[in-house]
């Protein structure tokens, strides 16, 4: 039995060796890096806004209604009053986003009555260009079929057909704002306002009335209060001074204008990864289903003569073969049946008698002699082309001016 050669402990040993020099080296090389990394990069957090879902995407009050809640309130929202279902409370507030000259007859004595029994209400004005009018009888007219500006005429609040400019918002250790840009303008009558806001022209964008045992407060916009724009300290403000008459007091009933968009737009913005690849393979599945079509073919030849080059070869043919009288009869038979038309006394007549009558008519539009008209009238000789192309065209030229 014979030993087993002992060469593998030499070959283990370099292995080894080289090992230890990459581990030698790998390790420096790491230590640097990650000094390198941590001494040029820091840790930090970021906020990132997710698309917003549910019932935020189309209801303007939700973060509204969200901080109510979160101050003690109890929040009702929903797109319309619908009297037959909303049970409102003698404290209770009601903001009105929505266009108050679309509300029913129903719903403004339903509003008014329970204002008159202490309730407070929010309502602002229509939106711009849909009223400017001094007078609610007039302004029905003018804002188009289906407003109802009931709720106005009983508040006795006249819309104002007046500029719009900005009113600026200042509060303490807040940046200045503008509010009201383009809201529409209104006055008061008999009713007098508890507070009042004006514009810089004197008209009214904000005014508190006193109805019953409760109050109305008209707002030139209500933008302020929406989701985006709440995030402001100067909004937030003037939002909680908009609230104070019933504040906590019963429950806030927040109607809004629902902001959903179309399906098609919708579905071109949020759905195009689905829809953009299905459109180019059914591009793709006509195109190759599509009629394939050889070359062009070249245009058909058309006609080599038109009508006047028969007519003209005709007129050529026949004065070539020495009826050119005929032609100047044609011609002048042309003429004398415009003639009769035109100028029956010079018609009825003959000679050097119609030649002067002729000539007197045309002295102001043709430099045309008596002579002439009698030669142009006259048979020419034959085979005279000059007195024969000499006729011709003074008889057209008489013809076109009758």
């Amino acid at each position: 039995m014979s030993a087993a050669p002992a060469t593998s402990r030499p070959s283990s040993r370099r292995q080894t060796l080289w090992t230890l020099l990459a581990v030698a080296i790998a390790l420096p090389l790491l230590g640097a890096v990650g000094w390198w990394w941590y001494s040029t990069h820091e840790r930090v957090e970021e906020e990132i806004e997710l698309p917003r879902t549910g019932e935020i995407t189309y209801n303007p009050l939700y973060v509204l209604g969200l901080a109510l809640r979160e101050d003690g309130w109890t929040v009702d929202m929903r797109q319309r009053l619908d009297s037959r279902k909303a049970t409102l409370g003698p404290r209770d507030t009601v903001v009105v986003l929505n266009d108050p000259g679309r509300m029913s007859q129903i719903d403004a004595d339903t509003l008014l009555d329970w204002v008159d029994g202490g309730g407070h209400l929010v309502v602002r004005t229509p939106p711009s260009g849909m009223v400017d009018s001094l007078f609610p009888r007039q302004s029905r007219l003018e804002a188009g079929a289906g407003r109802q500006d009931t709720l106005f005429e009983a508040l006795d609040v006249m819309l104002a057909k007046a500029p719009r400019p900005c009113v600026p918002l200042l509060v303490d250790g807040e940046e200045s704002h503008v509010e009201f840009c383009g809201g529409q303008r209104f006055g008061t009558g008999a009713i007098g306002p508890l507070h009042r806001w004006k514009d810089e022209n004197g008209h009214l964008v904000y005014a508190r009335l006193p109805y019953g045992e409760g109050t109305v407060d008209v707002i030139a916009g209500l933008d302020f209060m929406t989701n985006d724009k709440l995030r402001d300290g100067p909004h937030i403000v003037l939002a909680r001074q908009l609230l104070e008459p019933n504040w906590k007091a019963g429950t806030a009933h927040l109607l809004y204008a629902a902001e959903m968009p179309s399906f098609w737009r919708w579905l071109a913005a949020n759905s195009w990864m689905a829809w953009l690849p299905l459109l180019l393979a059914l591009l793709a599945w006509l195109w190759s289903r599509m009629q394939r079509f050889g070359p062009q073919l070249p245009s058909p030849i058309g006609e080599r003569r038109s009508l006047l080059e028969h007519v003209t070869a005709s007129g050529e043919h026949i004065y070539r073969y020495g009826y050119g009288h005929v032609l100047h009869a044609a011609v002048r038979a042309a003429f004398l049946a415009r003639l009769r038309r035109r100028d029956p006394q010079a018609a009825a007549l003959e000679g050097d008698a119609q030649a002067a009558l002729i000539a007197e008519r045309f002295k102001d539009t043709l430099t045309v002699s008596a002579d002439d008209v009698r030669i142009a009238l006259s048979a020419p000789p034959a085979r005279d082309h000059a007195a024969f192309r000499s006729r011709i065209a003074t008889l057209i030229r008489l013809r076109n001016q009758l």
